[in-house]
C-alpha cells in the first residue's frame, strides 16, 4: 500500500506520527510523510530508513492579530490546493494524520480524491484543527478512552487505540516502583515555572529531607534553583534536559509535571503515579489530567489550587505512605499497544 502520513506542529504530534511510519515500513508499506517547516528537521531525523518525506506550508491559526491569521488560513489553502494535484499523480491508498494545522491540507486532498483517511486525536478533548477536520475523515483514532468535543453529527466512526511512544517507554512497561522516596519534576521541554516556584518551597516544608530530587527546568533556572535546594540540603539534579525519560520516570516514585498527552500517555505506559498541574490556559491538558486522576492514578490540580502548603501536606503524606505511591502506579499503567493497532486498522 501507499500511506501518506501527515503531522506536524510539535514534537507531540510528531513522534507518535514517526513510530507509525516505522511500523508500517516494517510491514513492507511505500511510506511518505509531509510536515510544516517547524518540525521538518525532527522528521528528518526521525522517520524510517525508505519512507520519503514532503513538506508543506502551514502554520496554526490561534494567532491573536486577525492578519496572521489570515495569513495562516491562506497557507493552509495553498498547500491542500498542492496536496491535491500531487495526490492526482501519487494516489494514496490511505492518509493518516496526526493532528494539528498540518494535517489539514492532506485530509481535505484525501476527501476530494476519496482515499480513506484515519485522523488521530492526542488529547482527551478534540483540538481546533482536527474538529475542523472531522468532516473529511472516515475515522476518528484517540489516546485516551474517552474523548470530549467530537462534533453530533460525524459520520467518522471512533476508535480507542490510544497514542503510540517511542520503544524505551515500552521496554520499561510496568516497571516496579523503587521505593527510594524519588521526586520526578517535569515541566516539558520549556520548563514550568509554577513548578520551579512551587515545588521547592514546599519541600522546604517537609520535615523529612530524604526526598530525592529530579528537576527539569529551563536554562536559566538551574542555577537558582541548584543553590536553593542545596541551601536548604535537599537532595537534587537539576538539569535543563534530560534524555532519558523513560529511564528517569522509571526510576522515580511519583511525578510532578504538566498533562500534555505525550506525558500522561508515558506515564501510563511505564505505571507512575503522578500530581499533574494542567497548563490554565489548555483545556486540552485540563481533559487529560481529569482522565488520568479519574482512574486513581493521581492528582489533577488547577494551577490556582496548586500551592507550597497543599504540596507539601501532600508529598508528605505520599511519602510517608510507600503503598499509596504503589496502588497509584497500578492504576495508572495501561497497556500500550497503539502502533500495532493503528496499524492494523489502518491497512486492513
Amino acid at each position: 500500500m501507499k500511506i501518506w502520513i501527515a503531522t506536524g506542529g510539535t514534537g507531540g504530534h510528531v513522534f507518535p506520527a514517526l513510530s507509525v511510519a516505522d511500523e508500517l515500513v516494517k510491514r513492507g508499506h511505500r511510506v511518505t510523510i509531509s510536515c510544516d517547516g517547524r518540525v521538518k528537521k525532527m522528521v528528518s531525523d526521525g522517520r524510517p530508513r525508505g519512507a520519503a518525506m514532503a513538506h508543506i506550508w502551514a502554520s496554526g491559526v490561534g494567532a491573536k492579530s486577525r492578519i496572521n491569521q489570515i495569513w495562516a488560513l491562506f497557507k493552509i489553502a495553498v498547500s491542500a490546493a498542492a496536496l491535491v494535484l500531487r495526490f492526482m499523480v501519487f494516489r494514496p491508498d490511505r492518509v493518516v494524520a496526526f493532528g494539528g494545522y498540518a494535517s489539514v491540507p492532506a485530509v481535505f486532498a484525501a476527501h476530494l480524491w476519496r482515499v480513506p483517511t484515519f485522523l488521530h486525536e492526542q488529547n482527551a478533548a478534540i483540538g481546533r484543527a482536527n474538529k475542523f477536520a472531522m468532516r473529511w475523515v472516515k475515522t476518528l483514532m484517540t489516546s485516551f478512552p474517552a474523548v470530549s468535543g467530537v462534533p453530533k453529527n460525524s459520520v467518522a466512526r471512533v476508535i480507542y487505540t490510544g497514542l503510540p511512544v517511542r520503544h524505551e517507554f515500552l521496554d520499561l512497561a510496568g516497571s516496579p516502583v523503587p521505593g527510594k522516596n524519588k521526586l520526578l519534576v517535569t515541566g516539558g521541554s520549556l520548563g514550568a515555572q509554577i513548578l520551579d516556584d512551587v515545588v521547592p518551597a514546599a519541600l522546604v516544608q517537609i520535615k523529612n529531607k530524604k526526598i530525592f530530587v529530579t528537576h527539569q527546568t529551563r536554562p536559566e533556572n538551574v542555577a537558582r534553583l541548584q543553590k536553593f535546594y542545596a541551601d536548604n540540603k535537599i537532595h537534587a539534579n537539576v538539569l535543563s534536559f534530560i534524555h532519558d525519560m523513560a529511564g528517569t520516570i522509571a526510576g522515580a516514585d511519583l511525578v510532578i509535571g504538566r498533562s500534555g498527552a505525550s506525558t500522561v500517555i508515558e506515564l501510563e505506559t511505564i505505571g507512575r503515579g503522578a500530581i499533574l498541574v494542567p497548563l490554565g490556559i489548555n483545556p486540552d491538558q485540563a481533559a487529560n489530567a481529569a482522565s488520568f486522576a479519574k482512574r486513581g492514578g493521581g492528582f489533577a490540580v488547577p494551577q490556582d489550587k496548586f500551592t507550597p502548603k497543599w504540596l507539601a501536606a501532600t508529598l508528605g503524606e505520599l511519602f510517608d505512605n510507600p503503598a499509596r505511591l504503589v496502588r497509584m502506579a497500578e492504576k495508572s499503567t495501561v497497556a500500550n499497544n497503539a502502533v500495532e493497532l493503528i496499524c492494523d486498522y489502518v491497512t486492513k
